[in-house]
């Protein structure tokens, strides 16, 4: 009798010993866990460009004639427009933003933290718009309207009137910031235009301003 007890005690530890050992291989510690987690979130490093790129993009910008503000090395909202147009001509990917392939078409000099970070695929223009691109340039395809723009003279007799109709309490500089471009929007809608946010042919001419003769040859009323 006592050796069927002990027969049965040793199975029962033998088998406690299994369930044990199975439950230790198949548990997960914390910190693998939490390796794992950091590992899966962790990105690669962001292109970001400094503010003497952002100045000197400005400046070539400018002489392009696609810019009319100041160099000030911050990508306002009319630095990131003028940075579409000039992505849009050069077979880039119209972001508004200065990345690596913008700033290298440019001539602008990338730093060496920057130089390791590589040219985003995203930032090129799909090859069918490459395409119509370079139709376009050989005269097969309808060319492409100019983009409209208002004159520093202006733009200041806009915020002159935006001014006296309380829509803008700025000074007259001639320049399109947030608080120009949120008194147009104000206009615009009281006036039953589209609020844009820009000083357009049709804003210009319900303002009763004059548009230059450039202007007048329809190049972009929206």
């Amino acid at each position: 009798m006592k050796s069927l007890h002990y027969v049965v005690f040793v199975s029962l530890l033998s088998v406690a010993a299994v369930s044990a050992q199975t439950q230790t291989s198949t548990t997960v510690s914390p910190s693998a866990v939490a390796g794992s987690k950091a590992s899966a979130g962790k990105r690669g490093p962001v292109f970001r460009a400094n503010k003497d790129q952002v100045t000197a993009a400005q400046t070539k910008l400018k002489t392009k004639g696609l810019y009319d503000g100041d160099a000030t090395g911050k990508l306002d909202p009319a630095t990131r427009d003028s940075i579409k147009n000039y992505q849009q001509d050069n077979g880039l990917r119209a972001t508004g933003t200065l990345n690596r392939a913008t700033l290298e078409k440019m001539g602008i000099e990338l730093t060496d933290k920057q130089k390791a970070i590589p040219v985003s695929a995203s930032s090129l223009a799909s090859a069918e718009k490459s395409k119509k691109r370079k139709s376009a340039a050989s005269g097969d395809d309808k060319p492409r309207r100019a983009v409209f723009r208002a004159t520093k003279d202006q733009i200041m007799e806009a915020q002159k009137l935006l001014r006296t109709g309380g829509m803008y309490s700025g000074d007259e500089t001639g320049k399109l910031d947030d608080p120009t471009r949120d008194g147009l929007k104000k206009y615009q809608e009281a006036k039953g235009l589209k609020a844009t946010g820009t000083l357009n042919q049709a804003t210009l001419e319900k303002m009763g301003i004059a548009l230059t003769d450039k202007q007048k040859g329809g190049e972009g009323a929206n």
